[in-house]
C-alpha cells in the first residue's frame, strides 16, 4: 500500500484580502471621521480632551495621527505602519478611558482589535491571496 501525501495550499486565501480591505476601509471611515473632528474642534471632542487635562496640543496630534493613521492604512505599501500607528493610539486611547476620562473603553478595544488584525495580515513575509 502506497502512502498518499496531500500537500495542504500555504496559498493565502483570496477570502483573507478581502477581509483585510473590509477591515481597513471600516478602520479608516472611523479614524479619518474622528481625526476630522478633532482638527475641526467638534466640541464634545474639545471637552474631552481639556478633561484628559494636558492641553488642546494633544487633540491636534491625536487628530493628526488619526488622519495619517487612517490614510496609511489604506495604501498598500504602508498599510502595516497605519494599523501599527492606530493600534498604539487606540492602545493609549484605552488606558486614558480606564484611567482619566472613564467612559466605555469598548469602541477603542474594538478599534484596536480591528487595527492590530490588519498589521498582523500585513506583517512582513505574509502575502495576501490575489
Amino acid at each position: 500500500m502506497k502512502a498518499q501525501h496531500v500537500k495542504l495550499s500555504t496559498a493565502p486565501r483570496r477570502s483573507t484580502r478581502y477581509i483585510s480591505w473590509g477591515l481597513r476601509i471600516l478602520a479608516a471611515s472611523a479614524f479619518l471621521a474622528a481625526g476630522g473632528a478633532k482638527l475641526a474642534g467638534v466640541p464634545m471632542m474639545i471637552a474631552i480632551f481639556d478633561h484628559i487635562g494636558i492641553g488642546q496640543w494633544f487633540r491636534f496630534v491625536t487628530g493628526v495621527t488619526e488622519i495619517v493613521g487612517g490614510v496609511a492604512i489604506l495604501i498598500p505599501g504602508t498599510t502595516l505602519f497605519g494599523g501599527l500607528l492606530l493600534a498604539i493610539t487606540m492602545s493609549v486611547a484605552v488606558l486614558v478611558h480606564l484611567f482619566v476620562i472613564g467612559g466605555s473603553p469598548v469602541p477603542a478595544i474594538v478599534l484596536l482589535l480591528i487595527t492590530a488584525t490588519v498589521a498582523w495580515l500585513h506583517r512582513p513575509g505574509v502575502t495576501l491571496g490575489r
